[in-house]
């Protein structure tokens, strides 16, 4: 459980370093992060709205950057 929800927390956080830094190919990174979230709710391990809210704030912050 915990290898899992440790992913999806590197993958946040990689998204989340690239658009700090203003690094523009990295938020990239987004894409392999969603199917990472979406497969911790198919297991039960996180709850389907905290999974949206993940994957809409990622994407707001790729588009505000853009």
């Amino acid at each position: 459980m915990w290898r899992c929800a440790s992913r999806m927390r590197t993958a946040v956080r990689n998204v989340t370093t690239a658009v700090v830094g203003g690094n523009k190919r990295r938020p990239r990174q987004l894409q392999p992060g969603l199917p990472i979230i979406d497969s911790l709710v198919s297991k039960q391990i996180i709850h389907r709205n905290k999974a949206a809210r993940h994957k809409s704030r990622l994407a707001a912050r790729i588009r505000a950057m853009q």
